[in-house]
């Protein structure tokens, strides 16, 4: 058991997941609203057309590298220092990018993502926060109304987006000003939501007290592994695919306005079955539902290569966000009910350090396989689309190796 004095009514575990509900909702809304414009932004800014994607990239290298001292930080501090330093560092990651769009400074632009990747790391730890206080009964439902909370944001970051865009005839880099301005506000708003959570901190260690397995014996238990393995994988697809989404919009002829609906329609994906995902672990099993969303991301590949027809990215993008919801609180459920408390900052740090590395090479990839390796956005799309192939086939490995014994082996 993982979580921290839970009561049997779950009162206080409830109201702790309302709270990150709210700022999920709210805070939330920045990266969906970035990850839109950011590849855009990137491809006027970038002296080079294989660099389009990098902001993107260094969004969620910042988060990669953040996650293990954040962690260690939460361990240390308590969930709201951690959720606090994350929403600064969205602030002041917003306010550089606004900088240097003004200035059409490309490194600067960079470094002004990085710092947005540090809120994205605090954000990636709200769903551990909602297992923190809950019963295992309750604790794969609060994971999942939790994530829900990006439903508002999946509504509200795009629909931003096409307001702020819309009928702007600068066609310059300039256009996306208002929305790094917005983001601003947002972390601004969803600050002031921190310090309602009670959530106690972990006990500090005692001499002599146990200390947990080591970060080696962590990664080699079988479910941990497995657990690791598929969050990184439907992140990683997820992000990949998404990432040179706007890009193959726009490249294919539509509008930004068209991308934007599309990544609105792929967010709502990723978000709104949270609602039911948790029952449906509670009733088959983490393990079946993971294998669910792989099979999800592997049919949105294949829809995704029958052809550039608004339908087409539409339909591929709303499979592709339900494989990843199925995946990703799957294995985080499968993850959270696999450690002690003591083990908690080392194991979460270290989960989302390899899931949020591999995301930052998807996305680096996609901007090179979306704007250097085909000839056309049509080329460069299916090419984003087939690198899908062998990753799941990594995962699918993984948690099948799992289902037929290898607990057993391992012991």
């Amino acid at each position: 058991m993982n979580q921290i004095s839970a009561p049997a009514d779950d009162r206080l575990a409830k109201r702790n997941v309302v709270i990150l509900v709210a700022a999920q909702a709210i805070l939330g809304s920045q990266i969906t609203m970035i990850f839109v414009v950011g590849g855009l932004a990137g491809q006027q800014l970038s002296p080079i057309a294989c660099l389009a994607t990098l902001p993107i990239s260094m969004i969620v290298f910042g988060s990669m590298t953040t996650a293990p001292w954040l962690s260690n930080l939460m361990q240390r501090y308590g969930r709201r220092a951690g959720f606090m330093t994350g929403a600064a560092g969205g602030l002041i990651g917003a306010a550089l990018s606004g900088y240097a769009i003004t200035i059409g400074h490309f490194a600067l632009f960079l470094l002004g993502s990085y710092l947005t990747g540090i809120y994205m790391s605090a954000q990636g730890f709200f769903r551990f926060a909602a297992a923190d206080t809950a019963s295992d009964a309750f604790r794969p439902k609060a994971i999942s109304y939790v994530l829900a909370g990006g439903l508002v944001s999946a509504i509200i970051g795009p629909q931003l987006v096409s307001y702020l865009t819309f009928n702007n005839p600068d066609a310059t880099v300039a256009r996306f000003l208002p929305i790094y301005y917005g983001a601003i506000v947002l972390n601004l708003i969803g600050m002031a939501l921190f310090p309602l959570l009670r959530i106690p901190k972990p006990p500090r260690p005692v001499m002599g007290s146990d200390q947990g397995r080591s970060i080696g014996q962590l990664l080699t238990t079988p479910r941990i592994a497995v657990a690791i393995i598929c969050a990184m994988v439907a992140y990683a697809l997820m992000n990949l695919v998404m990432t040179s989404t706007p890009l193959a919009v726009v490249g294919c002829g539509y509008s930004v306005s068209d991308a934007s609906n599309i990544v609105t329609g792929h967010v709502l994906a990723m978000f709104a079955p949270s609602f039911f995902t948790g029952h449906l672990i509670a009733r088959f099993g983490a393990e079946r539902i993971i294998g669910t969303g792989l099979a999800l991301l592997g049919v949105a590949g294949i829809v995704a290569l029958s052809g550039v027809e608004l339908g087409n990215f539409y339909v591929a993008l709303v499979l592709l966000g339900l494989g990843w919801n199925f995946g990703f609180i799957g294995a985080t459920t499968m993850l959270a009910s696999s450690h002690s408390p003591a083990e908690r900052g080392r194991v979460q740090g270290l989960n989302d350090m390899i899931v949020f590395g591999m995301v930052t090479l998807a996305s680096l990839a996609s901007g090179g396989l979306m704007n250097c390796a085909g000839g056309s956005a049509v080329q460069g799309w299916s090419y984003v689309n087939i690198a899908m192939v062998p990753f799941l086939i990594l995962a699918a490995g993984a948690l099948v190796w799992l289902a037929r014994g290898g607990v057993r082996k391992a012991a």
